[in-house]
């Protein structure tokens, strides 16, 4: 019997079917739109979403044939996302996605009413905007008649579960970036619930992941051609769902994931709750392996200043692509100049993640001469991106959070220029895996488990997982590259007045 694995993302969704050697056997994507309704906001229509995760699903399916079924599936979501749906299953708004700027106030509430040290010693979670309980006293003070018609305010992993047939149910990874989950006591808080405001029974019931919570209904199998009866298993947050499909449930290894955002996810076996972790904003909260714990470092742009770089000043290299075939980033990368760049790019250009979590910063380029190259700021873009998460290493590294090599995952475990990049710059080992799309494996394992397709995660991943290369750092360009961070790491505390200002 096969698994099916969802990936449910902030612009699009993955619906992958894998065989239990974790070989594909089929595979679907649709895009949605994101919503800017007023400045600052950042919404999706639910139901546009789940129109994609349908379509996904079919195509996944219809691929993979019916020689072996789909026995179980689970999904990888975006975290933090929350739509409020009514008695008779419609939303009754759009979904607050993790980035919209509405939510600042409830933030600074919390910072006086509760303080943040108590928060992060409950939840694991940094205070900040972004987080669904947030999202939640939003609606409740600025559209009481929606809150009142409220049967559940849901996220994106048990809102799929519940359309496909099972009670909403909620994983303890999601639950923890709601920050309203008791990290230690894994069940809702009632202290954080009490002073939001906010029922309890508005929330779906909370569950470990792996855990199945029911079947694909005889409606929703013949819509999507899914075997009826097929297990709905709890699937979690995107970056450990990304961390369990690369094989990442033992301290020492982390992934590093390179989509949209950027974003290191290490392991841990007891929570890490320390003062340094709070001060650079790192979150501690449960992993979908039992009896983990992870963190994220991560960066808001990412990846996604190279499609920045592709849209606005690319299309020389857009006009090659269409010609020759090939990758734009292929050629872009190509383009990018040898050895640290005379160009410093500061990869704010949406805001940052950790470790300042800077909802005005701005990005900034440094360096520019009348002879700098196109080249040249190409790599200062890779430079850049990579600067900023060998501060975060530094940062997990002094919170007692250690790692010795990475994994790499997301589109660019696809260029073998920036994973050198990565591991000179990292100082560490970087390794590829046999399967890219990492978020939707986890979750398949997970739905696995769940049937006891596997014994356990360390069966599937045993069966699932292979590393197939290994990068390793060349001393003399790690120096070279230590030089040039030690001036990176001084540019956003010197323009960060001056950015605010702007």
């Amino acid at each position: 019997m096969s698994l099916l694995g969802l990936d449910v993302g902030t612009t699009g969704c993955k619906a992958i079917v894998f065989n239990r050697e974790g070989g594909i056997l089929g595979q679907g994507y649709r895009e949605y739109p994101l919503l800017h309704p007023r400045p600052g906001w950042n919404e999706l229509d639910s139901n546009q979403v789940w129109e994609g995760v349908k379509a996904a699903i079919r195509e996944a399916v219809a691929q993979a044939g019916s020689a072996d079924p789909v026995r179980a599936l689970a999904a990888s979501t975006q975290g933090e996302a929350a739509t409020p749906i009514d008695s008779q299953g419609r939303a009754l708004a759009n979904t607050i996605v993790t980035f919209d700027a509405r939510t600042v106030p409830q933030s600074e509430w919390w910072a006086s009413t509760m303080g943040k040290k108590a928060l992060f010693a409950i939840t694991g979670q940094p205070l900040h905007p972004m987080y669904t309980i947030n999202k939640i006293m939003w609606w409740r003070q600025n559209r009481p008649d929606l809150y009142e018609r409220t049967w559940k305010f849901l996220c994106y992993g048990d809102l799929v579960g519940w359309r496909l047939g099972a009670e909403p149910v909620m994983d303890w990874s999601m639950a923890c970036r709601t920050m309203a989950f008791d990290l230690n006591r894994k069940q809702w808080s009632s202290d954080i619930l009490g002073l939001a405001g906010v029922e309890e029974r508005l929330l779906p019931q909370a569950a470990p992941s792996g855990t199945v919570v029911g079947k694909v209904s005889a409606a929703m199998a013949a819509e999507l051609g899914l075997p009826e009866g097929a297990a709905i298993v709890t699937g979690g947050h995107d970056q450990p769902c990304g961390a369990l499909g690369a094989g990442i449930i033992e301290p020492g290894v982390a992934m590093d994931a390179t989509g949209t955002v950027e974003c290191i996810t290490p392991v841990f076996d007891h929570p890490v709750l320390s003062d340094r972790m709070l001060e650079s904003n790192l979150p501690c909260y449960i992993h979908v392996a039992p009896d983990r714990y992870v963190a994220l470092a991560f960066n808001f742009t990412g990846g996604s200043l190279l499609r920045w770089y592709r849209d606005t000043l690319g299309k020389q290299e857009r006009d090659e692509a269409e010609v020759t075939g090939l990758d734009v980033y292929e050629i872009m990368i190509g383009l990018a100049a040898g050895g640290p760049s005379p160009v410093y790019v500061l990869p704010h250009f949406t805001s940052t993640g950790t470790p300042w979590m800077d909802t005005e910063a701005k990005g900034a380029m440094l360096g520019l001469t009348l002879a700098t190259t196109k080249g040249e700021i190409i790599k200062g873009l890779l430079d850049g991106i990579t600067y900023e998460m060998r501060l975060n290493l530094d940062c997990l590294d002094q919170a007692g959070v250690h790692i010795n090599r990475l994994r790499a995952i997301g589109g660019g475990a696809k260029s073998p220029t920036w994973l050198q990049l990565k591991a000179n710059i990292f100082n560490r080992p970087v390794h590829t895996l046999s399967v890219s799309e990492a978020a939707c494996l986890g979750a398949a394992l997970l739905a696995g488990v769940g049937v006891g397709e596997y014994a356990n995660l360390d069966e599937g991943i045993a069966q699932t997982v292979q590393v197939t290369g290994c990068y390793e750092p060349d001393p003399a360009e790690t120096a070279r590259y230590e030089e040039a961070f030690q001036v990176y790491r001084e540019i956003y505390p010197t323009v960060k007045e001056l950015v605010h200002r702007m």
